[in-house]
This record gives structure tokens, sequence and C-alpha cells, in this order.
């Protein structure tokens, strides 16, 4: 990483490049376990002080299992990777005043001077650009449903295509259509494993109906997927999805249960690309409404759900980010991607 990538002058860095924190650029350049941590779900995901209480909860976790958190957003047309606690605190009292940044997003706000709360695919191209090969998060986009008549894929599932990045997440929501979203990441030669068992999560539920091609079952054995991954040059990404925390399973098939209501509410036009109940609910609007409308169903719990698989995701990510940095400093691993 050069010295450009990692540092700040008085008038900002230029634009073509990244601010990477003191914390996160010591812990890098000694080879360090390093977790990046995307901002949407701190902007666009809950309310303030939720969102804030949420983001130091989850940075709390990785520090506590041995990485260092770095959480990625633009901040006045810079990218930073790793915010300090003004920064976080900044972040989450804007909301969705920050913009929704995925990978097309980052040119137009970094030249505008904007603000972005990264997505999963943004988050992703800014961690492999500074070398973090570890993302948390809560859940990946996926195909919507319709999606072979709408289009409608997320860029995540690209990213994950031509991103060495290995991606901790809990799967996929099931408002989304989970079979046609693994077809497509094999299309995109993603390496898809499921953390101590064989069924694909669906975000608030252990099961999909999915079975996954690879099952892991340590943080060492994820360790040396990655390892793999960047010996052989692949190039492409790796999904590791972990099944929502048993402890929340319950409630998480209530949720479930909920999902299936609102998608039922939602009665999505394919042709039209909107709901037939409210035809202001169009396009990526869809998403949002079906995820409030579940939040409504459940009285609040699928927000606690949410926050406790992240939680999660996070305590696994940081394990798995120390098993590789060990494997590095052993030379067993290469450590350019």
């Amino acid at each position: 990483m050069s010295s450009s990538s990692s540092s700040s002058s008085s008038t900002g860095p230029p634009m073509s490049s990244v601010a990477v924190s003191p914390e996160v650029a010591a812990a890098l350049a000694r080879g360090g376990a390093v977790v990046a941590l995307e901002s949407t779900i701190i902007c666009h995901g809950m309310p303030y002080p939720k969102n804030l209480q949420t983001a130091m909860e989850v940075e709390a976790v990785v520090r506590e299992n041995g990485a260092v958190p770095a959480t990625i957003a633009i901040l006045d047309g810079v990218p930073h990777v790793g915010l300090s606690s003004e920064q976080l605190k900044s972040l989450a009292i804007s909301g969705r005043q920050f913009q929704k940044t995925a990978r097309r997003d980052i040119a137009h706000v970094v030249a505008s001077g904007g603000n972005g709360a990264t997505t999963v695919s943004a988050t992703m191209f800014f961690a492999h650009k500074v070398g973090i090969p570890i993302f948390v998060t809560g859940g990946i986009g996926g195909v919507h449903r319709n999606g072979e008549q709408t289009m409608d894929i997320s860029s995540d599932l690209t990213e994950l295509g031509k991103t060495p990045v290995t991606v901790i997440s809990a799967g996929v929501k099931s408002i989304l259509d989970i079979p046609r979203t693994l077809e497509y990441l094999e299309t995109q030669g993603v390496t898809v494993a499921a953390y101590k068992t064989n069924e694909f999560p669906a975000f608030f539920t252990e099961v999909s109906g999915c079975k996954v091609p690879c099952r892991v079952d340590s943080p060492e054995e994820c360790a040396k997927i990655i390892c793999a991954n960047k010996n052989l040059h692949l190039g492409s990404g790796i999904l590791i999805a972990v099944p929502i925390p048993k402890e929340y399973a319950a409630s998480g098939n209530a949720i479930e249960s909920a999902i299936q209501k609102a998608l039922k509410e939602a009665e999505y036009n394919p042709y039209s690309q909107q709901s037939v109940v409210d035809k202001n609910i169009i396009g990526n609007a869809i998403t949002p409404f079906m995820l409030d409308r579940v939040k409504v169903l459940t009285g609040g719990s699928s927000l606690e759900a949410n926050i406790a698989l992240v939680k999660n995701n996070a305590l696994l990510g940081a394990k798995i980010a120390v098993a590789l940095s060990d494997l590095q400093q052993r030379g067993q691993c290469c450590t350019a991607a």
C-alpha cells in the first residue's frame, strides 16, 4: 500500500486516493487482521441512535476477537477506510442524507464531493483497493423475484465475481429469488460456502431449501479456502453464509412468515416494475417497502434479529481474519490478491 493511500494532507488527498485511518494502515502494514464493514447499514438500515449503537457494538465485536474494524464510507468526496468515533457519529446522525453508494455511484459521489454510504459492492471495491481481504455485512443483494423478466440483479453478485474479497453474510433475504441468486453466483465463478451447515441460509431463517457446494466448519478452514483463492490468483470473491444464531431462530421463523405476507401485499408486477397496491412503490423501492412492512408486522423484532446476526457475522469474520493473518505470517498464503 502506497503512502498516498494511507494518509491525507491538511488540504485533503487527491480525488483518486483513499484515506486510510492510522489504525487500519498500521494493521495492514504489519500483516495484521483487518475486517471491512459497510456504511449503508448505518445510514439506511436503522434509525438514529440505534444505528450508532449497533455500529459501535459491531466494531467492538471485531476488536474483541483480535481484528481491527475498518468501516468504509465516502466523506466530502473522499473515500475513507476506517472511521473515527466522531466520523461514525456524524454518519449515523446524517442517515439517509448520505447517498446509498454502489460501485456504479462511486465516481459521481467522489467527483461531486458528496457523501456516500457504501453498499456491499462499493465496500468490496475499496477493501480490495487497500488490501483488506475480509468484509462483514448482514446480507448481500441478489436476483430479485421476477428477475428473469426485469433483469433486476444486485451489483453485489457481479462484484463478487471480479473482486477477490471474502464476504461474511447471513445469506440473502427470502424477499429475493435465492435459487437464481445461487445460479448467478455460480456463473460468476464465486465460491459459496455455508458455515457449519449444508444449506444456504435465508438471512432471518436457517433454511432456504437450497444446498451449498461447500461447507466449512471452522475459521481456519475458511482461511485455507481464502488462501487457495489468493495463491491461485482466481480473481473472484468468496461468499461465506452464516446461519442466524439459534437463539433467534424462533423469531426468525415468525419474521419469515411476515416476509411472505409482505410479498403478497406488494403484489409486485414485473412488467410495470411496481406494486399494484401503491403505484409509487416502483423498482428499487419495492425492497425497502417490504422490509418496513416486515418490521411493522413483527413489532420490531426483525430489527433486533438483524442486529444479532450482523454481530454474529462480525465475530466469525474477525476470527477468520485472524486465522488468515496467521497463515500469511507463516508464509502459507499469498499476501497479494
